[in-house]
């Protein structure tokens, strides 16, 4: 055991817990006397005090009283405190009488013969309890009360300029915040917490007080004349917190959030880390519930690749997979410059899993045959693709259908022949009635996959393959958030297409995790569809986003200008003429999607494969003959 050193911290501490013996060995001979204590028990009471408050100081050296620091005293300390006192206690009475101390006083009682008196030692034994309880009180007290004062107190003398805050929450999540921010102000004093909990409203919480419910944030921020507001709610719907946020961004409130719980405890992050509220915490649902020993069984020891490893729903692909331990992750992607970023984030984060990290481009049939041939994966994702629907309608039409569609056919004929045992193919709710190129090539490569599900449907072990539609993931490449983020932190105008048009909305992190659910549940030949919520009118979401950076329309305009090429008003997850069934999980549906035959996939197969390049107008009445509900434009 490493040696304490007597610092001049220490040295008061000892100094004050002896006086603190004193007092309460000579306050147990007041208490026992109503604070009349007669002159020949004083003489007692001060007499003993050379033996009792010496034992008491090396048993309490002994516990280890003196190692803990007051800052941070708590529960451990206070339990150790009553242990070390329930010794002393005990030693006190048995040190008294073996050396013979004068720690009574005589009294005359009467002898047997008549005439004599002869002489009674006697003590209070009530002096005995006394003494235990007033060093808990007063050497426990004191400890807390230091605490108290220190968390509570001293961070608005030491940091006269902390910003007050309000905390909306009053739970663990909301005491382990007061706990931090006094250790650590980072410019903050919290004046005030805010609870719907009717039993907590009133209380206090570490000497903090509860004003009133969520709902009456706002209200309170101006009454205390507060501007700042952090959220405390990591368990909380997100229903609440976007009401609450939406609240306090009308009212002009900034509104900032807290790290996760299990990040804070697990001092992964601090409470320095207090972030502005972000839209994907708003426009987020609530957890997406895995099966994870199905996903062990899935992925754990087994070699798996994801081709687009570098994009935004591939790379979240490839960190959702690493936690599940897979034998090798093979990273296939065209971008040199995302594929380094990759390949220097994962072994950080996951340093137990190999990362394999292969450049190439998905319709190179003899390079993807090699790579897998080479790794012999398991399971393949598939998220390469053009998904850019404005820059995929004109000149790079054919180049779309190519990469999309001739790519997904070549990476999935790859697996099927080295044996992979699952084939999930990224698709997007753009393949719903497309008006787009983009669109029909997503729908196209569902198709595509289908087609290649019946030509092996008599091999039940062969490959199977799934697809997988959902809508626009927040912070993707090409999404409006970071455009709009951009816009608004040049001062605007925030650009929106139309007033009414609509999209659906889903963090990357949900995108990617219903993916590997997909993944796990499907038996060959499904589209499975996300459940993506309301969808969200992109004109409001340029409103919420103006207000959350503390600005208002008046500063920052909103300016529309018209629908892009290919550009839908609504989308859709389901065309006309498609049906969904339930599945096990509460997110996610099978549509019931028409499906090519064995015919129509040889002649799809032999367009693509025209190496001639092709015209934009070709194009588009070519997918129109393959895929029907393609509505473009313009053909």
């Amino acid at each position: 055991m490493a040696t304490m050193k007597l610092s001049p911290r220490t040295v008061t501490i000892i100094l004050h817990d002896i006086l603190v013996a004193v007092f309460a060995w000579l306050g147990a001979y007041w208490l026992r006397f109503n604070l009349a204590l007669p002159p020949e028990y004083q003489t007692a009471a001060l007499s003993t005090l050379a033996w009792v408050v010496p034992l008491q100081a090396v048993v309490f050296w002994r516990f280890g009283l003196y190692r803990g620091i007051w800052r941070f005293a708590s529960l451990p300390d206070l339990k150790r405190i009553v242990l070390a006192i329930g010794l002393s206690a005990l030693l006190v009475p048995l040190v008294l009488v073996l050396f013979r101390v004068s720690a009574v006083v005589p009294r005359s009682v009467p002898a047997r013969s008549p005439g004599r008196t002869r002489c009674r030692t006697s003590m209070p034994r009530s002096v005995l309890i006394l003494d235990p309880l007033l060093l808990v009180i007063l050497m426990g007290g004191c400890r807390l009360a230091y605490r108290a004062w220190k968390e509570h107190r001293l961070a608005s003398v030491l940091h006269p300029d902390s910003k007050p805050v309000l905390v909306a929450g009053a739970g663990s999540a909301a005491d382990f915040l007061l706990r931090e921010l006094a250790r650590n102000p980072a410019g903050f004093h919290v004046v005030g917490l805010l609870d719907d909990s009717r039993d907590k409203q009133g209380r206090l919480v570490q000497g903090i007080p509860v004003l009133g419910s969520l709902d009456e944030t706002a209200a309170v921020a101006k009454k205390m004349e507060v501007d700042d507001i952090v959220l405390a709610l990591p368990s909380a719907a997100h229903e609440v917190r976007k009401r609450i946020t939406q609240a306090c961004a009308e009212a002009g409130l900034n509104v900032m959030t807290i790290p996760s719980l299990e990040d804070l405890v697990a001092g992964r992050v601090s409470v320095s880390s207090l972030r502005r509220i972000e839209l994907d915490d708003l426009l987020g649902r609530d957890p997406v519930q895995l099966d994870d020993s199905g996903l062990h069984q899935l992925l754990t020891g087994r070699v798996v690749m994801v081709t687009g490893a570098g994009g935004s729903i591939g790379s979240e692909l490839c960190r959702q997979i690493a936690r599940f331990e897979p034998a090798k992750l093979v990273l296939f992607e065209q971008s040199e410059l995302a594929l380094y970023a990759m390949e220097q984030e994962l072994p950080q984060r996951f340093p137990e899993v190999p990362i394999v990290p292969v450049i190439g481009d998905v319709k190179n049939a003899v390079w993807l045959n090699q790579v897998m041939a080479g790794y012999c994966p398991a399971v393949v994702f598939h998220a390469a693709a053009y998904k850019h629907v404005p820059l995929m309608e004109n000149a790079n039409a054919w180049e779309a259908v190519r990469n999309n569609v001739l790519g997904t056919q070549v990476v999935a004929a790859a697996a099927r022949t080295h044996g992979v045992g699952k084939f999930v193919m990224i698709s997007t709710d753009k393949a719903v009635n497309p008006t787009n190129v983009m669109g029909a090539t997503k729908r196209l490569a569902e198709m595509a996959c289908q087609a290649m599900q019946q030509r092996h449907a008599d091999q039940p072990t062969g490959t199977r393959f799934v697809s997988v539609r959902f809508g626009n993931v927040l912070g993707s490449s090409g999404s409006v958030i970071p455009k709009f983020q951009k816009q608004i932190e040049a001062g605007g105008p925030v650009t929106v297409t139309d007033p009414e048009i609509t999209r659906f909305f889903m963090s990357i992190p949900e995108a990617a995790q219903l993916v590997l659910q997909a993944g796990l549940m499907g038996e060959g030949g499904e589209i499975f569809v996300l459940d993506m919520g309301e969808p969200v009118k992109i004109a409001e979401l340029a409103r919420l986003m103006i207000r959350l950076s503390g600005a208002d329309e008046d500063r920052i305009r909103i300016e529309y200008t018209g629908l892009r090429p290919g550009e839908k008003l609504y989308e859709e997850l389901l065309a006309d003429d498609e049906s969904t069934l339930p599945t096990p999980h509460p997110k996610l549906r099978v549509a019931k999607a028409r499906a090519g035959d064995a015919a129509w996939y040889a002649e799809c197969m032999a367009w693509l494969k025209d190496a001639g390049l092709q015209d934009e107008a070709t194009v588009k009445r070519q997918l129109k003959t393959w895929v029907p509900e393609y509505q473009p434009e313009s053909v």
